[in-house]
């Protein structure tokens, strides 16, 4: 399985965001990402205009943000060719992605904004629905601004990466649990704008300049072939296809990778002669062992299976042998930080 790396849930002039996107592409590739993938709120006019295609080493993937007519159910859209009307119920549309060939994750799930009224948040709400791919679990922008207070503001406004802690317990909760009916695969998003805040009434500050926030949350996938460069519309299409598969499937984690760099995570089941990975489905058989790899030393690992944890490891690598039934994941901790997330391996469920 080859590793790479990219950021979700970006926002450019053609929406609420503040820059062109050649330009936050141009972000994303000093930045060493493989891939972007663009999210305007209710608009493909970046896939339209041509902007979808190879930046350097980066690969821009333009889909959109749908929200409803109460602006509540946002739903980050990917691989569909046109966006469809607020008007539509959250159900609509999100069964039109699907239908379209599409693919989709309920953005910011669990959004509060406990200390600011004047910018409520923008949470999903109706639990009814089962078309989508997964879920957002873990939002920059969402959680810096549920952490924001009258006293840590201008901190938080210069150093926005420091504020970020952890995916919202209550989204974590959910996700397991969703995942013990089927598979719901765990994303994550920078929800990136590039706002401008004037402190002081004369300094103006660039909150979530999009360079600073393509250091903090990143989605690692697996794939089975290298991507193929290049923006003909064969290599184009193969290279989306692989992105957006990988993502649907769930070969994927999530990682803060501000407080260190995750590529070469690992987390994979054996049975017999086989590996399985995150995303697989596998019997539960007479012996079957998960392993976990870590990049660094010094992390602590949390096993998790059905939502609970069952096993903690301080090292880089780690085994434990499957006894029961369940959908197990890992959590990283690096020095106290939650860092990385995976996706769920399910055994005999």
């Amino acid at each position: 399985m080859i590793e790479y790396v990219g950021v979700a849930h970006v926002h450019s002039l053609f929406s609420d965001g503040t820059g062109e996107i050649p330009e936050i592409a141009k972000y994303a590739d000093e930045s060493d990402l493989d891939f972007l993938l663009m999210t305007d709120h209710n608009t493909l006019r970046g896939l339209q205009e041509g902007f979808e295609k190879w930046y350097g080493k980066t690969l821009c993937l333009i889909g959109c943000e749908i929200n409803d007519k109460e602006n509540r159910n946002h739903y980050l859209a990917f691989g569909i060719n046109e966006a469809y009307s607020t008007r539509l119920s959250a159900k609509e549309y999100v069964r039109k992605v699907k239908e379209a060939g599409g693919i989709g994750f309920l953005a910011h799930p669990h959004e509060k904004r406990n200390h600011m009224e004047e910018h409520p948040p923008y949470p999903w709400v109706d639990w009814s629905i089962e078309d989508y791919n997964g879920i957002e679990i873990w939002n920059h922008m969402s959680e810096w601004m549920e952490n924001l207070t009258e006293q840590n503001k201008y901190t938080s406004f210069l150093h926005p990466l420091r504020s970020i802690v952890s995916p919202p317990p209550e989204t974590l909760k959910l996700w397991d649990e969703l995942n013990l009916k089927r598979k719901v695969v765990g994303m994550g998003g920078v929800d990136a704008h590039a706002h401008k805040q004037n402190l002081f009434g004369f300094f103006e500050v660039e909150i979530f300049p999009y360079k600073v926030l393509f250091k903090s949350i990143h989605n690692h996938v697996f794939l089975p072939e290298p991507l193929i460069k290049g923006n003909s519309k064969l290599k184009l299409a193969k290279s989306k296809a692989a992105i957006y598969e990988a993502l649907a499937y769930g070969r994927s984690f999530v990682a803060n990778d501000y407080h260190a760099n995750s590529r070469g995570f690992q987390f994979f089941a054996k049975s017999g002669k086989k590996k399985y990975y995150m995303g697989d489905y596998l019997d539960l058989s007479e012996k079957i062992t998960l392993s976990v790899t870590l990049p660094v030393q010094n992390a602590e690992i949390k096993l998790i299976r059905n939502g609970k944890e069952i096993a903690d490891f301080s090292s880089d690598k780690a085994e434990f042998e499957v006894k029961k039934a369940g959908v197990y994941r890992v959590e990283v901790y690096y020095f106290n930080k939650a860092w990385i997330f995976s996706n769920h391996i399910r055994i005999g469920i």
